[in-house]
């Protein structure tokens, strides 16, 4: 297989993986949220509180993007700002009770998901997909960091 061809079918079963999980919707994982809250709802509920500047760096979102969103979450009481008590200008982000139901919802539907996907796979071709996205999200994270290196 040439490199060309490679990395073609690398990009078409990534396109195919995106339109499968639901990100090509206006809302994602039987939720009434965008792509970019689902996300958010998920990171602080796995990572715990976060400041929007932490949140920014973990999406990939501009501060402005991060600001927009984070008010709407809040206005939706999905979370709650407090003050950092290590930095008295700096406000963490957590989830409220409804958002902990949220995310709760979204581990169950992402789970149920994954689930029906490896129900169709033997136990060794599911090994072979943790493996190979793992070692792919690694690569495109390390590939981006020393893409940032290099131009910065």
């Amino acid at each position: 297989m040439t490199e060309r061809a490679l990395i073609d079918d690398i990009r078409a079963a990534s396109r195919l993986m995106v339109r499968e999980l639901g990100f090509m919707d206006s809302t994602v994982a039987a939720s009434d949220y965008p792509p970019s809250a689902v996300h958010t709802i998920l990171e602080i509920g796995i990572r715990g509180p976060l400041t929007s500047g932490e949140l920014g760096n973990f999406l990939r979102l501009e501060k402005s993007s991060v600001s927009r969103l984070v008010r709407k979450l809040i206005d939706c009481g999905e979370l709650r700002e407090t003050p950092d008590e290590l930095d008295a200008r700096s406000k963490l982000l957590s989830l409220t009770a409804k958002g902990r139901r949220t995310l709760e919802a979204l581990h169950a539907y992402g789970r149920q998901q994954v689930r029906g996907a490896l129900a169709t796979l033997t136990e060794a071709e599911q090994q072979t997909v943790r493996e190979g996205m793992m070692l792919y999200a690694r690569a495109l994270t390390q590939s981006r960091v020393e893409d940032g290196a290099e131009t910065a």
